[in-house]
């Protein structure tokens, strides 16, 4: 078929979901006190892969391939920085938390990953609005927070990142439906 500019255009749904229409809400257990402004400050975020893996199994001198564990890349949004450094303290009390700088032990409560793991959401949006899809991160919790870059000929507002791992992510909400309800 020869190249049609608007073939092409007419199948792109809604002329193509965005980027930047996006929120992420992030439940923190241990300091929920910036939880509301997570969502203007996350600049940047994604959706991690989900990766089936595969058991390959001998057979006469084949491997046959069999669906194995599935397995969840680490979620790393890019936070700004404000002058309060109320997320960028949170976060560095949930990590501490989990494992302290000076004793080496979790002053979560107690060791019961319950204690520390929490839940986050990216929304993505369409243009006009209405939500399209909301990803759930379920037994969230940090394991990294990022540096934050300094330098005396830079104007830019500081950002981090926090790298964090989970158990899984499930497709809650949104009009485009379950992804075959995982």
């Amino acid at each position: 078929m020869a190249f049609n500019v608007n073939e092409f255009s007419g199948a792109l749904k809604g002329g193509g979901a965005r980027a930047s229409l996006f929120q992420v809400q992030i439940t923190n257990p241990i300091n929920g006190v910036a939880d509301a402004q997570v969502p203007f400050m996350v600049k940047a975020a994604q959706v991690p892969a989900s990766t089936l893996g595969t058991i390959e199994v001998p057979y006469f001198g084949r491997q046959v391939k069999i669906a194995g564990n599935r397995t969840y890349a680490e979620w790393a949004p890019t936070i700004i920085n404000d002058e309060d450094m109320a997320i960028r303290n949170a976060m560095e009390q949930w990590s501490h938390s989990i494992n302290s700088a000076q004793g080496n032990v979790t002053t979560a409560g107690g060791t019961a990953p319950s204690l520390y793991k929490a839940n986050a959401q990216v929304t993505q949006y369409s243009k006009d609005g209405t939500i399209l899809r909301v990803y759930n991160f379920v037994g969230l919790y940090p394991s990294e927070v990022g540096a934050i870059d300094l330098a005396w000929d830079s104007e830019a507002i500081q950002e981090f990142p926090v790298t964090f791992n989970y158990d899984y992510w499930e497709v809650v909400g949104g009009t485009t439906g379950d992804a075959g309800g995982i």
